[in-house]
């Protein structure tokens, strides 16, 4: 059968039946925010190429984790930019370190109330910013993978025991992932869950977060352990290690100019929660053009979170999160119908019913310029992380 028996634009005819049909679902449960943490901050510091996103002070990052709590997001992702560095990073697993000790004000203030994630890395703390303990090799320095593991083991410890729900190694070094499950489990941490940067390319779009976070390398780059943007058949490969080693959840960093390696992993890992970092670039570009007026923030924002679940992705690293799940509480979700309190079809803000042409709705003009339109894929699948995730906590051990 087709044309004129078959009109796929027969279930796009009203908001209802849109929403009936959707594919896709986005909702607070499905993002983690980031939140930054500095050491010697007094106060809320910008970062100037991420406008909205601060590094916090120890004593006021609970208070901005209750306001994002309160926009609907109870995940957090923390990084800690210290007062200290060294060659090996050891400000990383110092007990009193920025990031345990903020992980235990955060448990101290929320409790239960939020999954606390932490970053495992090392490059913020080293003095060259490499992810890793620099040896010197024939004629250039070189980053030590096996020497970096047991660093990275102790990291991860230092952090549960802080309180920690969920670690997650970043430096992708090979064998990370099982250096890190067998430190927390002779530690006792055996219900502490690794959220592993299993594909992470060398990509251009981390410029924002390395000023964010003070981690640019001193010398060279990070292009002999991040992947090759060119590669996609190699993203298998290295989730396949993660997985062997013990990862409880899988992630791809950056996401929207990878969504085709997200969709890829999940295919073959369909069974294992995947995460997407939408990283600093990617919220960067799009701020700058909502802030010009080029496009339209608000919408352009829940679109690229959409394309993001619609490849595959069961959770959204994004700076976007609390701002997100405000649009999406509020109703203010322009691919997805407004609630009346009848059960009906609440009328647009500020007017009445959008007019309709021949029994159907008018289509909507952006205000960004460029149609919206919902893609279809077979992704947007139900489970994964949502409310659920939460490792039974304090301490979560074993």
């Amino acid at each position: 059968m087709g044309f004129p028996t078959v009109r796929p634009r027969r279930l796009r005819s009203s908001q209802r039946l849109r929403d009936m049909v959707a594919e896709t679902d986005l909702g607070p449960e499905r993002l983690i925010a980031p939140i930054f943490v500095q050491e010697d901050a007094r106060e809320p510091v910008p970062v100037d190429a991420m406008p909205g996103v601060h590094r916090w002070p120890l004593g006021a990052v609970h208070e901005e984790a209750k306001r994002i709590l309160e926009e609907g997001v109870d995940k957090f992702l923390v990084f800690g930019i210290p007062a200290r560095k060294d060659e090996v990073g050891s400000e990383a697993y110092n007990p009193q370190g920025v990031v345990q000790r903020a992980v235990r004000e955060l448990r101290r203030e929320l409790g239960d109330r939020a999954t606390i994630m932490t970053d495992v890395c090392m490059c913020q703390y080293t003095t060259h910013g490499h992810c890793g303990i620099v040896a010197r090799g024939p004629g250039s320095w070189y980053v030590d993978n096996d020497a970096t593991l047991p660093y990275m083991g102790k990291i991860a410890v230092s952090h549960a025991e802080a309180g920690a729900d969920v670690v997650a190694p970043s430096s992708m070094m090979d064998g990370v992932v099982g250096q890190i499950r067998r430190s927390l489990d002779e530690a006792g941490f055996t219900n502490v869950l690794i959220m592993a940067y299993s594909v992470k390319y060398a990509s251009s779009f981390y410029g924002p977060f390395r000023e964010a976070a003070e981690s640019a390398p001193a010398f060279g780059d990070r292009r002999t352990y991040q992947m090759d943007p060119r590669n996609a058949a190699e993203a298998l490969k290295e989730a396949e290690l993660d997985v062997e080693e013990g990862a409880d959840i899988l992630m791809v960093k950056p996401a929207l100019p990878y969504l085709d390696v997200i969709r890829i992993v999940k295919d073959a890992f369909p069974h294992y929660p995947l995460a997407a970092y939408s990283v600093s670039g990617e919220y960067s570009m799009l701020r700058a053009a909502g802030e010009r007026g080029w496009l339209d923030e608000d919408r352009a924002l829940l679109e690229v979170l959409y394309s993001i679940r619609r490849a595959g992705a069961d959770a959204i690293i994004t700076y976007y999160a609390p701002r997100a799940a405000r649009l999406l509480r509020e109703g203010r979700n322009a691919f997805r119908g407004p609630r009346s309190h009848r059960g009906g079809q609440a009328p647009p803000p500020g007017g009445s019913q959008q007019p309709r042409e021949g029994g159907r709705e008018a289509e909507p003009v952006p205000r960004g310029g460029g149609q919206g339109r919902q893609a279809r894929h077979p992704g947007g699948r139900a489970g994964g992380l949502g409310h659920g995730l939460r490792a039974p906590h304090p301490g979560a051990r074993g």
